[in-house]
């Protein structure tokens, strides 16, 4: 399973459902003093419809309390990240989910692999729910490695957040806004925190440093 935010390798084969969670998650997000994973419990990665991963975690973690399985199932969680834009001199944050289509479980399952059978009509019966990933009706846990990724993801953010540029420097862009409209330059430097690139442009037959918001410009290839 690959990190990113659309986001994890698909598996070769799908296994049936089944899921888990506690209220310790809550919005997806973790303590930073909470264990890898709890003591007879291995972690799970569970399809789900697009833009149903909070209702998915949400209605889990209520059927979960409600029939008293808290001992089969641990925490149900939903990474995000929080970005800012900035367009005109005002910033705006917003939340993106770091791993769309996917909710992350963590269970205890049966001596031979399976879901337990109660959890797994729980599961089955909520709206939105697709396939953990595995095989033969057996979820396969994930890896240390992935788990420790997924979890650092789920922590809540202690620093502002920044802007998420997609340019990159030495790129050819296209200025679309500005005392430079459709002129085109080469990036030259970004700053992240302020959500603007420095792009260098030809006037006169020299080149000229001119600071934009990213909005303000775009790459040649979309133009």
């Amino acid at each position: 399973m690959e990190e990113h935010t659309t986001h994890h390798e698909e598996p070769t084969t799908e296994t049936q459902e089944a899921p888990v969670q506690n209220d310790s998650t809550i919005e997806g997000m973790i303590g930073h003093d909470e264990p890898l994973a709890q003591e007879g419990m291995q972690w799970f990665v569970l399809r789900v419809a697009s833009n149903k991963e909070n209702s998915v975690q949400n209605t889990l973690l209520r059927k979960i309390q409600i029939e008293g399985m808290t001992h089969l199932v641990g925490r149900i969680l939903v990474p995000t990240e929080k970005i800012k834009t900035i367009k005109g001199g005002k910033a705006k944050i917003k939340e993106e989910k770091l791993y769309a289509g996917y909710v992350f479980v963590e269970m205890r399952l049966e001596e031979d692999g399976r879901i337990p059978q109660d959890i797994f009509f729980l599961i089955k019966e909520t709206t939105g729910v697709g396939d953990f990933i595995g095989t033969a009706g057996r979820p396969t846990p994930m890896a240390m490695h992935e788990v420790e990724k997924m979890l650092l993801d789920s922590r809540k953010p202690e620093d502002e957040p920044t802007v998420k540029l997609s340019f990159e420097k030495g790129e050819t862009v296209m200025i679309r806004e500005g005392a430079f409209e459709n002129y085109e330059g080469t990036v030259d430097e970004l700053f992240p925190e302020k959500g603007m690139v420095r792009v260098l442009v030809s006037i006169f037959g020299r080149q000229a440093p001119v600071d934009l918001e990213e909005w303000m410009i775009s790459k040649v290839e979309d133009s």
